[in-house]
Order: structure tokens, then C-alpha cells, then sequence
């Protein structure tokens, strides 16, 4: 700092030392006599030391003016010639150097100043005893933005800047000074995403400002709404339908995509997006992104745009029954899933629906998730194609074999076969046989003689049983097997072991109004009808006899079909007497009068009606007992 400060201090010396001898050299002329005047000596030295104090005053005065005149306040330009570590001096062409403090040349903590580097400055403080000239970088850059937004405003001019942060109604810019966007000024239509602004450079047009408050109200939108009218008019000009034109995305809806043709907005919806499926707009775009597409529809006074992507490709349906035929194998990605099926994109464009009954030959599918999800590959074969409707039907069953078209190889009719049951119902049990087939065991082939109410009665989910192949219906996939098949029917020999007329004794299992049932065998039991149970005329036998109770009876009838044998307890009591009335007729002589052969033939049919209608009886109510 000495060596600053020096210029000043010698310019002073000197300015004394000129001033003390022109004080000398003018004394002797104010004090002395014209006749005391010293004479002047042949060399002119008098005249030359006058010459010289001259001099020495034109000198004084040129330095001082060698040095520039400034003024506070003043914005200078100088060049950067020392750093210390407090300062940064800069030659502004003043007696001292100006002192800038070395903060101001700090940005994000990388120090931005070079020795030999020209800035612009604003003079604060003139020099004084004590301090040199401080000057400010950042005041003149202040000033000379100042400067720039009353030119832009005066000039119609625009001015840079930085959206820095939200604020209430808008945004802070910073150009240099902070500035004040207000939000219907960011852009020509609303900003949803108002955070997605900060940080980001623009062009704004400044609307007004206040120095003196430090206000400044800027616009961004003034400066698109001329850009959009100048790109309007030549848009217009070469627009029509059928052109292919890029454009950028201005907003996505769930409908489609707004885009900016260059001044006009057109829609492309959805639908005309592309030729395959598509859930959301924004799957396919963003914002900002710019776009080839086809105008579609032109209404100029309305100013109504209609685009289209996918016309830019040629539609895939039109080779779609060539390229997919009837009974071809197909790969593609499951793109959707309903209750009724899933669909399977075979290529951009082109999807067919795989049915759930097209899903397995043999399991019941209520849900294709239960199979496939979405965005699986699969196989499937093409079933039915119909390119004008758009519409394709797959089977992923009929890519294997059907097991249906061979179980009938592998389990001919009456094989015998074991396997665990699957499900109980109220009609019979589902027994596992191959996997996805299961075969049908219906209540009445589970047992020959057995009255079953549920197959649960004797049967539980789980269990290992044994059955016989009774049918195989292909078509219908129907699989019946029968488990008292795997013995011989016991009614098939009925007759041999019960015959009409033969005495039996069994338990009785149950006592009706009608009658009473016998077991005379396991599964096997007849039924002694109300008439059939004594001599004298019942209503009824219930009290009579009891559940558990062992009788004896006559076998009266059988019928193997119907699975029916009529038993008869008065017939055994009175068959002493039937036996004496058949002897007496058979042992009958020729009858010596015609009265005698009228008797003998009324006895053989009076035998002969009471049996009938014993028979009837049984069977009536035998059948009774069955519907019930």
C-alpha cells in the first residue's frame, strides 16, 4: 500500500518545492528599487531561471491532469493488477488503485479473478488521507443491469433469467437483480407442475419496474403468444389434410395427446395413437417430446386439428388372415385379462382372445389369472380369424394333446382302477384318474342292496377307493366309474335263493302303515304288506311288531327288476289249510252231478283270485314305498 500512495506524496513535494521558489524568486521584485536592481548578467542566467519555474508549473499542472476525473457513484472500467488476500486492486487510470473487497469475486466458492482482467466497477469512496479509492464489483453489475432492463423496457427488448424459487402468485427470477414473475405469465396455458419451472433459463419480456423500489414485473408468456402468431401464420399457410408434420407435446389427457403444429394445436386421440393397445397416453409420452404425425382432419374456422400416429404404418389387419391362418401355431404376450378370457398380443395391432374354455381340456377355469397374468408369453394355436371384424380366437389348450382323444385307449370299459376322491357331492364323488381327468362315481352305483342318502355316509374327501370303467363319453368329457360293479348283483340270482312259495325268516328293519320290511339277507329285504299280515282285516301293523323283531313269512312274489319281493305272514298260517283245499281238489273224483263239477271249479278260481290279488296288493304298495 506504501508503494500506492506514493504518487500522491511526491506530486506533493513537489508541488511545494515549486511553489516555495517561485515565492523566492518573486520577493526581491516586490522589495526592491528599480535602481537597486541587480544587473543581469551577460549570459542571460536570470532570464533562464525564470524559464524553468515555468516549466516546473506546466509539469505540476500536466500530471495533475494526466490522472482521470471521477465522481461517486461513477461506474468505471479497469484491469485486475494485484490479489491479496483481503482486496483486489484494479487500475481504473486514478492516482491510486481502486480496492474491490475479494469477496465479490467469490461465485459458488471458486474465486473468478485473474491479474490482467478487465471489470466493471462502481466508485464509492474517493481516496482520503487514510483509505485509498473503494470501488464494487457487484454494485456496477447492479447498475448495469439496471441499465439493460430500462433499455429492454424502453426498447421493447427482452431480458435472460433463471426462475430461482416459487413465491406467492408466481416465481423469483433472478437477471441480475431479483424480478417477479407472476404465475398466468409462465406460459400460454396453465402450469400444472409449477416445482417443474425452478432452475430452468428463460427469455422474459419485462412488463414494468421501479428502480426506486427495486420492482421489476416480468412475462414469459407475451414473448410465446408473438413466437405462437408468428408460427401460426406460416402453419397456416401449408397446412392440410393428409400432410405428415412434426409437432411437440403440449399436454397429455387420458383421451390423447395435445400437439403444437407450430402456432395451431392438434389432437391426436388415443384410438389413433396405435394399432395396438393403449391404457394411457403417457405410456408413450412426455411432455416436451416431439412427434411425427399425420393431419387427419382440418376445420380452419374452428381451429380443430385431428392427428394420427398409427395411419403413418400400414394397418397389420390387412395381411392378418394370410399371415394368421386357421390352425397355425402362434407365440405372443398376454396384454389383458376379463372374467371371460385373456388376450394375447400376437403383434402391434393385432390381439386374439384366448376363452377359458380354451384354456385346458380337462380343469374347470372360472379365471384366467388362475392360469396366465399379464405380460406372459404364451402359446396357442389360432382357432378362428375374422381380419374385417379385428378379431382372432386362440386355444392354448390345443397346442398339447387332448388326453380325451387316449383315455379310452388307457382305461378301456370295465378296467378296473384306484384312485383318491377329489370331491363329495349330494349326486355321487369325483375320483382322481389322470391329471385334469376325474371320473364320476354316481350314488346309485355305489352299492347293490345299500340305501345311501349321501355318499358322505360311508365315504370321506381323501379316500383311496377302488372302481370299474363303466362309460366314456368323449365329447361331453364324461368319466363314469361304479364301485358295485366290482361285485356281482345279488338280484341277479334272487330267484335261485328265494323262490315263490318258500318259507324265510328275517329281522324287521322298519314298521309302516303299509306294511312291514324284512331283511332276509344284507341289502336284500321284502315287504309283508298291511293284508298280508294277518288273517282279520288290519289298518295298520304299526304296534303290532317292532324294528329288530324276528319273523318268519312265506315268499309270495319277485320281481329281479324292479328289485322287489312280497312276503306274506297269514299265507304260512293258513297254509295248512290251502294245502288240504289243493289236495281235496286234486284228489276230486268226476263229478257225478253237474252240481259237483260247478263246485269243484268255483273252489280252484276262488284259490286262484285270492293269490292275484295278494300279488297286486304287494306290488302297489311296494312301489309306494319305493317313490317315497
Amino acid at each position: 500500500m506504501e508503494n500506492l500512495t506514493a504518487k500522491p506524496e511526491q506530486a506533493e513535494k513537489t508541488e511545494s518545492k515549486e511553489a516555495q521558489a517561485s515565492k523566492d524568486a518573486s520577493a526581491p521584485e516586490t522589495t526592491s528599487s528599480a535602481s537597486d536592481a541587480p544587473v543581469s548578467e551577460p549570459d542571460g542566467s536570470s532570464a533562464g531561471q525564470d524559464a524553468d519555474f515555468q516549466s516546473m508549473d506546466d509539469l505540476a499542472a500536466l500530471y495533475e491532469d494526466s490522472f482521470k476525473r471521477f465522481e461517486e457513484g461513477e461506474v468505471v472500467r479497469g484491469r485486475i493488477v494485484q490479489i491479496d488476500k483481503e482486496f483486489v486492486l484494479v487500475d481504473i487510470g486514478y492516482k491510486s488503485e481502486g480496492l474491490v473487497p475479494i469477496r465479490e469475486f467469490f461465485e459458488e466458492g471458486v474465486m473468478t479473478a485473474k491479474v490482467g482482467d478487465e471489470v466493471d466497477v462502481m466508485v464509492e469512496r474517493l481516496e482520503n488521507e487514510d483509505e485509498g479509492v473503494h470501488v464494487s464489483k457487484e454494485k456496477a453489475s447492479k447498475i448495469k443491469v439496471w441499465e439493460e432492463i430500462r433499455e429492454a423496457y424502453e426498447q421493447e427488448g427482452t431480458v435472460e433469467g433463471t426462475i430461482t424459487h416459487r413465491v406467492k402468485g408466481g416465481f423469483s427470477v433472478d437477471i441480475g437483480v431479483p424480478a417477479f414473475l407472476p404465475g398466468s405469465q409462465v406460459d400460454l396455458r396453465p402450469v400444472r407442475d409449477l416445482d417443474s419451472m425452478v432452475g430452468k433459463d428463460f427469455t422474459f419480456k419485462v412488463l414494468k419496474y421501479n428502480r426506486k423500489r427495486s420492482n421489476i414485473v416480468l412475462s414469459r408468456r407475451v414473448i410465446l403468444e408473438k413466437d405462437r402468431e408468428s408460427q401460426r401464420s406460416k402453419t397456416l399457410a401449408t397446412i392440410q389434410e393428409g400432410k405428415v408434420m412434426e409437432g411437440v407435446v403440449k399436454n397429455i389427457t387420458e383421451y390423447g395427446v395435445f400437439v403444437d403444429l407450430g402456432g395451431i394445436d392438434g389432437l391426436l386421440h388415443i384410438t389413433d395413437i396405435s394399432w395396438g393397445r393403449v391404457k394411457h397416453p403417457s405410456e408413450m409420452f412426455s411432455v416436451g417430446d416431439t412427434i411425427t404425425v399425420k393431419v387427419l382432419d382440418l376445420d380452419l374456422e374452428r381451429e380443430r386439428v385431428s392427428l394420427g400416429m398409427k395411419q403413418l404404418k400400414e394397418d397389420p389387419w390387412t395381411d392378418a388372415g394370410t399371415k394368421y391362418s386357421i390352425g397355425a401355431k402362434v407365440s405372443g404376450k398376454v396384454v389383458s385379462l376379463t372374467d371371460y378370457g385373456a388376450f394375447v398380443e400376437l403383434e402391434e395391432g393385432i390381439e386374439g382372445l384366448i376363452h377359458v374354455s380354451e384354456m385346458s381340456w380337462t380343469r374347470k377355469i372360472r379365471h384366467p389369472s388362475k392360469v396366465v397374468n399379464v405380460g406372459d408369453d404364451v402359446d396357442c394355436v389360432v382357432l378362428d380369424i375374422k381380419p374385417n371384424n379385428r378379431r382372432v380366437s386362440l386355444g392354448m389348450k390345443q397346442v398339447t394333446e387332448n388326453p380325451w382323444d387316449v383315455i379310452g385307449e388307457k382305461y378301456p370299459v370295465g378296467t378296473t382302477i384306484e384312485g383318491k376322491i377329489k370331491n363329495i357331492t349330494d349326486f355321487g364323488m369325483f375320483i382322481g384318474i389322470d391329471e385334469g381327468i376325474d371320473g364320476l362315481v354316481h350314488i346309485s352305483d355305489i352299492s347293490w342292496t345299500r340305501r345311501i342318502n349321501h355318499p358322505s355316509e360311508i365315504y370321506k374327501k381323501g379316500d383311496e377307493v377302488r372302481a370299474i370303467v363303466l362309460h366314456i363319453d368323449k365329447e361331453n368329457e364324461r368319466f363314469s366309474l361304479g364301485i358295485k360293479q366290482l361285485e356281482p348283483d345279488p338280484w341277479a340270482t334272487i330267484e335261485d335263493r328265494y323262490k315263490v312259495g318258500t318259507k324265510i325268516a328275517g329281522s324287521i328293519t322298519s314298521v309302516t302303515d303299509f306294511g312291514i320290511f324284512v331283511e332276509l339277507e344284507e341289502g336284500i329285504e321284502g315287504l309283508v304288506h298291511v293284508s298280508e299280515v294277518s288273517l282279520e282285516k288290519l289298518k295298520t301293523p304299526v304296534g303290532m311288531y317292532n324294528v329288530g323283531d324276528v319273523v318268519d313269512a312265506m315268499v309270495v312274489n319277485i320281481n329281479p327288476k324292479e328289485r322287489r319281493i312280497g312276503l306274506s305272514i297269514k299265507r304260512l298260517d293258513s297254509a295248512s289249510d290251502d294245502s288240504y283245499l289243493a289236495d281235496y281238489i286234486s284228489n276230486m273224483k268226476a263229478a257225478p252231478t253237474a252240481m259237483g263239477e260247478a263246485l269243484k271249479q268255483g273252489l280252484r278260481g276262488k284259490s286262484a283270485d285270492k293269490d292275484e290279488a295278494a300279488e297286486a296288493d304287494q306290488a302297489g304298495d311296494a312301489k309306494n314305498e319305493q317313490d317315497e
